[in-house]
């Protein structure tokens, strides 16, 4: 993940007199892998309070200083910045496993999607994969929390067989509460009667 809160810590890499002994260090606050970014709340430096919010995408804060001054990437990442971004971990990827109607049966195509999630984890060293199952608007709201949760627990299954590590998957179930797409209620829909497969 290349975005978040502080706690995210990949959001923002904290450089300069930090790590390099220079007399003002400075926060670099990277887009995500969707583009989108988080905050970061830099409190003291060096035992001075500062009280900074740094929030603006792909954008330089220099703290030292009476103010922290904040300045766009446009001139890039020097070469240990790049060196500290090469150990984060590759963004998350998402796959996506569609069912036939009301079963825990798997819908043509699946193969090959199964296929490339077991391509993606071999490069992955430790990889984590979340598991969540969602069904269209077709029966009641018990029902198909229930069948989520069959066809999440179904995948995983099936990735335990090809020789995956349960202890590194979870599986949840969201019912009809997060289709891809939106529809009223009792409308089959094969793009929602899926299972979504996310690696970290």
């Amino acid at each position: 993940m290349r975005g978040g809160i502080i706690a995210a810590a990949a959001a923002a890499l904290l450089l300069g007199g930090l790590l390099g002994g220079c007399a003002s260090p400075s926060l670099v606050l990277l887009n995500d892998e969707g583009g989108g970014h988080g905050a970061v709340a830099v409190l003291e430096s060096r035992g001075k309070p500062i009280e900074q919010v740094v929030n603006i995408p792909d954008s330089r804060t220099r703290l030292g200083g009476a103010r922290p001054m904040t300045r766009g990437l446009a001139s890039g990442l020097n070469a240990d910045e790049r060196a500290l971004i090469a150990f984060l971990p590759p963004p998350p990827v998402s796959f996506i496993v569609n069912f036939n109607e009301g079963t825990t049966t798997l819908a043509p195509g699946a193969d090959s999607v199964i296929d490339a999630i077991r391509a993606e984890v071999a490069h992955r060293q430790g990889a984590e994969i979340q598991v969540t199952g969602h069904t269209d608007t077709l029966g009641s709201d018990d029902a198909n929390d229930a069948l989520s949760e069959m066809r999440a627990d179904e995948i995983v299954k099936a990735l335990i067989v090809m020789g995956f590590d349960p202890a590194l998957m979870s599986a949840v179930g969201r019912g009809e509460r997060a289709p891809l797409v939106k529809t009223g209620d009792g409308v089959a829909n094969a793009s929602n009667r899926r299972v979504e497969i996310i690696i970290r």
